[in-house]
């Protein structure tokens, strides 16, 4: 599954980290990185951007590059 598809107050793991050039650098920089635990924090009521929390902090993504984030679901 990919990060969009958690619903709000559910944790996961990162498997994959997609894109490509400057936008998965982007997004490893960030702090994304594979076997990182990450928690569906809010979604936008429009959908689009999602607030996750990763390694201490708040992050917004928009969808698309939520998308292209593989997690495990976790309970």
């Amino acid at each position: 599954m990919t990060l969009d598809e958690l619903k709000v107050g559910q944790s996961g793991v990162i498997k994959t980290v997609g894109g490509e050039g400057s936008l998965r650098c982007r997004l490893l920089d960030m702090g994304l990185i594979p076997r990182t635990k990450i928690r569906l924090q809010k979604v936008a009521p429009m959908g689009d951007p999602v607030e996750i929390h990763v390694r201490g902090y708040e992050l917004t993504l928009r969808v698309a590059d939520a998308k292209k984030i593989e997690v495990e679901a976790a309970e």
